[in-house]
């Protein structure tokens, strides 16, 4: 790929991606994937959950969560190498790939021939790996620099999404607390500095979360009462 394909590309990307709902910002990856990388068909993204467990989200096809189904139930395959693994999975040839056998029969046998997996994120909590796929022989062969792009570029916007995330249930929480404090205010006659010891120190006693506490304090209101 010429500096100027290079030069193209990035740009496309940057107009692609943009920060919002960690659900949206996934979405517009794979749809970009498919739109920018050369030799993709569909894309999906796999997480690695803190637990273990794999699951797909925002996948461009429904035959996709079917293979991405098989790679984690037969631990095998480049999407689920990716996100347990490796950086970076190619495989031009699914059909002749060692590495693959009982799930390159499975994609093969559903008309995809080759497949590309790029890790996106390692947050400690979470893993995710994006999946690319083609149905033709020799695609992915030189995806190394523009994966490399495109995992940086995606990253970053994932990262941004999270940020967002964090701090709306940051406010989410506020709003909960001081919800939950209001109504053992008056139903306690408390000021607001012993409502909230009474609160955390019920949070402590029962080791529930304070916003797990509030929930309930707030659920305790008729809403014909507001």
């Amino acid at each position: 790929m010429s500096d100027e394909q290079l030069i193209d590309t990035a740009r496309r990307l940057s107009l692609s991606l943009t920060p919002g709902d960690l659900d949206h910002t996934l979405g517009q990856i794979t749809a970009a994937a498919v739109e920018v990388l050369p030799g993709v068909t569909y894309a999906s993204i796999t997480m690695l959950r803190a637990d273990g467990t794999l699951d797909t989200v925002a996948p461009t096809e429904s035959l996709i969560l079917v293979l991405d189904a098989a790679q984690y139930r037969l631990r095998q395959g480049p999407c689920y190498e990716a996100a347990t693994d490796s950086i970076h999975v190619a495989s031009a040839n699914l059909a002749a790939d060692p590495r693959f056998p009982d799930y390159g029969a499975i994609a093969v046998a559903a008309g995809i021939k080759a497949q590309a997996g790029v890790r996106l994120f390692d947050t400690g909590k979470a893993r995710g790996a994006l999946n690319l796929y083609s149905p033709n022989v020799g695609a992915f062969d030189d995806l190394e620099i523009l994966s490399k792009l495109f995992a940086h570029q995606a990253g970053g916007v994932i990262s941004y999404s999270n940020e967002i995330q964090t701090l709306r249930e940051s406010i989410d929480t506020r709003a909960m607390i001081g919800q939950a404090i209001g109504i053992l205010m008056e139903r306690y006659k408390l000021d607001d500095q012993r409502a909230f010891a009474f609160l955390a120190r019920l949070s402590q006693q029962r080791n529930i979360k304070l916003r797990k506490l509030a929930e309930e304090v707030n659920a305790t209101v008729d809403p014909a009462e507001g």
